[in-house]
């Protein structure tokens, strides 16, 4: 005999909850997806039950230690039975419970006509809102059992979710509060507008002249927070968890440990000016006989004919030893095409050709023939590197700023180190330009790639959080 319960707190508070639709959300490492599979279990051996779990993606539900990988621990426990072709999952009373993706938009519209008594959201913030809406609708049932949603998520500022559970949440810290946490509220959609209120009789008050009481039906809905101290089973079994989460960057750390609904990566977010330590050029930390050193360039070539604000071309010259990394020089500055290379061509020569040359490679054939051509001529006889880039500029600059963060990074004295730090602090924004932070993040990635066997992962652990 195995017994299988919630933990005591918001995990048991989430499966008790009488609410139509209860969204667990919070933290990494709260226990959510665990809850949302113990919740699909309760009605199994009612015939005529059924659920679905959704992801947004099929490969979500199919990662290693995912929504499928941890129900194969559990259902079988109940006397489930899988199907893997469809990823459905049997039971003795002929219910059943599929795990299923809704990638697309239109995707909603292949549950046209379902009647599905308990429906599963996993990680909601990646759905729209138009797809949970939709799929309310699909939300019915003849079984006995009133029909009924459940819900997890991580914080994302920007998804439709925020706003919808706004009340649960501080809006000046972005963090949940406490006391609010499962307290149930009621809702009607009309037309585009949500209306909330305390009891369905206080709701009726403020819609009467809106909705005719035959059709007036409130839905009962709670938020509840949940945080990785929530959930021991994880913390003890993996008690490194909380220090891979502290490593993060500042934003993603903010949500992921914190559950923090409002903060972005935004100026003053991603980099802050005291996380960036000057030395003397003579520091001995600066020249170790093994440094590894890169130049990589963000080799923008702008006229002021083109721009009345022209980018930037930026040279950014990076070494590393000891999981330290140094920003030994950065070349900033506007030139027409012919001048961006021969300024790239004399500052190679200078570096050595012991110091590798890397620059991002934009997408195309032409960009392609770029890249070797100057292989061949510029940089022949150098270790010279085109890459391409992915992602966004904030997501290829969030190892950059969690090693800045953490103590990681020193800068060498110099002319160029006020306007470096100001352009990083004042990163993402439209009134800045971003040509040093897309060269120094690309420089750290190369090398930090290139040295893993000499990175101390514990230099990337903080102490403290809010």
């Amino acid at each position: 005999m195995k017994e299988i319960r919630p933990q005591p707190g918001p995990q048991e508070l989430f499966l008790s909850s009488p609410a139509d639709i209860v969204i667990y959300g919070g933290s990494a490492g709260g226990g959510k997806t665990y809850a949302l599979l113990l919740e699909t279990l309760r009605h199994i051996y009612l015939k005529g039950f059924g659920a679905i779990i959704f992801r947004r993606t099929f490969p979500q539900i199919r990662n290693e230690g995912g929504l499928w990988d941890t129900s194969e621990d559990i259902y079988p426990l109940a006397g489930g039975t899988p199907r893997e072709s469809d990823l459905t999952w049997t039971f003795k009373a002929g219910t059943q419970i599929k795990f299923a993706h809704m990638e697309h938009e239109k995707n909603k519209h292949d549950y046209q006509g379902s009647q599905i008594p308990l429906i599963c959201f996993d990680e909601l913030t990646h759905f729209s809102e138009g797809q949970f809406f939709y799929l309310l609708s699909r939300n019915r049932s003849t079984c006995g059992i009133k029909p009924y949603v459940r819900a997890t998520c991580n914080p994302d500022p920007d998804s439709w979710v925020s706003s919808f559970i706004s009340w649960w949440i501080d809006q000046e810290t972005g963090y949940a509060i406490p006391e609010r946490s499962g307290i149930i509220r009621y809702f009607v959609r009309h037309g585009d507008s949500i209306y909330w209120d305390n009891s369905p009789g206080e709701l009726w008050q403020q819609v009467a002249g809106l909705i005719p009481e035959a059709d007036y039906n409130p839905t009962s809905f709670t938020f509840i927070s949940a945080k990785l101290e929530d959930n021991p089973a994880l913390t003890s079994k993996d008690p490194g968890y909380r220090g891979r989460l502290l490593s993060l960057p500042l934003v993603d750390r903010e949500r992921l440990l914190g559950g923090n609904w409002k903060i972005r990566a935004s100026a003053g977010n991603v980099f802050k000016p005291e996380w960036f330590k000057i030395i003397d050029p003579t520091d001995i930390k600066c020249n170790p006989p093994d440094l590894k050193k890169v130049r990589w360039w963000d080799a923008a070539a702008t006229s002021v004919e083109e721009s009345n604000n022209p980018d930037w071309c930026s040279g950014v010259l990076m070494g590393t030893h000891a999981g330290n990394f140094y920003i030994l020089d950065v070349q900033h500055f506007r030139a027409t095409a012919a001048e961006v290379y021969k300024r790239m061509e004399e500052t190679a020569t200078i570096d050595g050709k012991s110091v590798t040359v890397g620059m991002e490679q934009e997408g195309g054939s032409a960009a392609k023939r770029e890249i070797e051509i100057l292989k061949r001529t510029l940089f022949s006889g150098f270790a010279f590197k085109g890459e391409t880039s992915s992602g966004s500029k904030v997501i290829r600059s969030k190892l950059f700023s969690a090693a800045c963060e953490n103590g990681l990074v020193y800068l060498v004295r110099g002319y160029w180190n006020h306007e470096f730090i100001n352009e990083l602090v004042n990163f993402p924004s439209k009134d800045y330009h971003d040509d040093q932070v897309d060269s120094a993040s690309a420089a750290y990635n190369f090398l930090a790639e290139k040295s893993k066997g000499d990175f101390d992962i514990s230099k990337m652990i903080r102490t403290k959080t809010r």
